[in-house]
């Protein structure tokens, strides 16, 4: 990939309006990086040297042309320009964050890509480039896009830059579940598919980080775990594939065990575990999607119905990121999905 990557940056092709998709953990936002290195390297646009002093600022995430945008909470202001100035405060300790760790989570249950956020890259997409002849954006996790605010004007702000980016202006998404965006956002990007790796690889990655001794079992559990992504291998170990799991367990219950579910409705703690449910209604959504595409072009009561639970989830996903308490709505999804799947 990285081959055709360069390729394509060399040559001039590379789109200016990209979406990196894959599976959490497998890497999007990491190549995403790394195809802004190739734009902003001081030898291209090519395949990023990484010598030169523009490679060192992007792998440093310091590089001025450089705008990297991840879901941060949203702002308590009331006010449109104040809440635009939290948004790059919040924004610019999250990268901080980044670049002192090294590692990137997951994003919590509640953070997302709001109006203010959108009106901040839309603000900075029209300034001209500090250090060299091009600027590149990153929005990643854009399946976080709150689209449902403000009658869907964080959408609409986004999609003017993806309808007439400026010249000067590379502009990429990254998503787990592309499908999350709206057509009219994901018609106007060129998609790269960013692949599971081997085990192999994972297991190889793994041992040169991580550096487990003989008896170390740590090494093939978090390779199993991994399912490809070194990501989510490095992330948290086993605790990485959590809101999977606990989607895989819902769907279980309610397919297999009638009126099983009400266990894990009370397992979830009612005000500390919002961001963990959220993260669980994600990877439900997920799931149902890829249900659905399995499906193809069939028709039938069963596809209505999986269209149906998808919808449910949706609805609680929005629900869950007010007061609602997380017991209650969980009891109420998981009786819906009974009924549906």
């Amino acid at each position: 990939m990285l081959n055709r990557l360069g390729g394509a940056l060399a040559s001039s092709r590379f789109p200016q309006a990209a979406l990196f998709a894959g599976p959490p953990g497998v890497g999007k936002q990491r190549l995403a990086l790394w195809a802004a290195q190739g734009l902003l390297c001081e030898r291209g646009p090519a395949a990023p040297c990484g010598e030169c002093r523009s490679c060192h600022q992007v792998a440093g995430l310091g590089h001025p042309d450089l705008h990297w945008f991840v879901p941060i909470p949203r702002s308590k202001a009331s006010d449109p320009a104040k809440q635009i100035d939290e948004a790059g405060e919040l924004l610019g300790q999250a990268v901080e964050e980044r670049r002192r760790n090294g590692l990137w989570q997951r994003p919590e249950g509640l953070v997302s890509h709001s109006l203010a956020s959108v009106r901040l890259l839309h603000r900075r997409v029209w300034l001209t480039p500090f250090a060299g002849p091009r600027k590149v954006f990153i929005l990643g996790d854009a399946e976080r896009l709150i689209v449902q605010e403000a009658s869907q004007e964080a959408a609409n702000a986004l999609l003017k830059v993806l309808e007439e980016p400026p010249a000067d202006t590379t502009v990429m998404l990254t998503a787990a579940d592309p499908h999350a965006l709206l057509p009219t956002i994901r018609s106007r990007l060129v998609a790269v598919r960013v692949l599971r790796v081997a085990d192999d690889d994972v297991r190889e990655f793994l041992r040169r980080e991580i550096q487990p001794t003989p008896k170390d079992d740590a090494l093939e559990r978090r390779t199993v775990l991994a399912e490809g992504c070194i990501g989510r291998a490095l992330g948290e170990g086993e605790e990485a594939a959590g809101p999977e799991r606990a989607a895989v367990e819902l769907l279980r219950r309610v397919r297999e065990r009638p009126g099983g579910w009400p266990a894990l409705a009370l397992a979830e703690r009612p005000w500390s575990a919002r961001g963990d449910f959220t993260g669980m209604l994600d990877a439900l959504a997920v799931r149902l999607r890829r249900e659905l595409r399995e499906e193809g072009g069939r028709q039938g009561d069963g596809l209505a119905r999986r269209m149906r639970a998808l919808q449910r989830v949706e609805a609680t996903r929005a629900v869950a990121q007010g007061n609602a308490n997380p017991q209650l709505a969980l009891a109420v999804l998981a009786a819906e999905l009974e009924a549906l799947l």
